[in-house]
């Protein structure tokens, strides 16, 4: 079966919906949770391709996003990198809290497209890139984001390694997250915590305790 076209997948499987704690974005997302992840295995069944993470305002992001929206002194006038970005909701929400510019990675294709459909619905200039960024050579940043990506060990453990990079050359890295399975919570700083409005289909709660951190330096851990 021939692959569809990302935007056009993207499009014709959500709708516009204000996101709950961030009420001044709107996102395209799922109305159910299951219908369209199984849609995505029979439909686009691909060896390698993610579960639809980008059809969904997921509580990290939209706590990372309330925060900077109501901290924009904290990103105002600097280059961010949001790394899993999925429906771009914490890129967006940088670019109208004043970002100088966003580049929201994340190596699910449908959700490069949804980055750019919902950046364009905001009315912010995001720039999105599909690469695997974790690992490799550290875009330049003067802040990074970094929304519910503590899932899955290895993920987590390449990807604390990867940050101490910039941490090393004194960027600061935001992470919001709820209180994932490998979350390093003792390289964690909280800076504020939300109640934040999620589904039940995704969740194991209607309202999901989330904390902005800020990730600490190995050698500030025990500070």
């Amino acid at each position: 079966m021939k692959t569809p076209d990302p935007a056009d997948f993207v499009r014709g499987e959500t709708r516009p919906r204000a996101v709950p704690l961030c009420p001044e974005i709107t996102l395209r997302v799922a109305d159910e949770a299951v219908p369209l992840w199984s849609k995505t295995e029979e439909e686009l069944a691909e060896a390698g391709l993610p579960p639809p993470f980008w059809a969904f305002a997921w509580a990290g992001g939209q706590a990372l996003a309330r925060w900077l929206l109501d901290h924009p002194e904290a990103v105002r006038g600097r280059r961010v990198l949001d790394l899993g970005a999925g429906s771009g909701l914490v890129a967006i929400a940088a670019m109208k809290a004043g970002a100088a510019s966003v580049l929201a990675a994340d190596i699910d294709r449908f959700a490069v497209a949804a980055v750019a459909i919902n950046a364009e619905a905001n009315g912010v200039p995001v720039q999105a890139t599909g690469e695997d960024l974790i690992g490799g050579p550290r875009p330049p940043a003067d802040l990074v984001t970094v929304g519910d990506l503590f899932y899955e060990r290895d993920l987590a453990a390449r990807l604390l390694a990867w940050l101490d990079g910039y941490l090393d050359d004194g960027v600061p890295v935001l992470i919001g997250d709820p209180g994932r399975s490998y979350l390093p919570k003792d390289r964690l700083e909280a800076i504020e915590t939300y109640a934040v409005p999620v589904t039940r289909e995704l969740e194991d709660a209607e309202i999901k305790k989330t904390t902005v951190w800020r990730l600490k330096a190995p050698s500030d851990a025990g500070a």
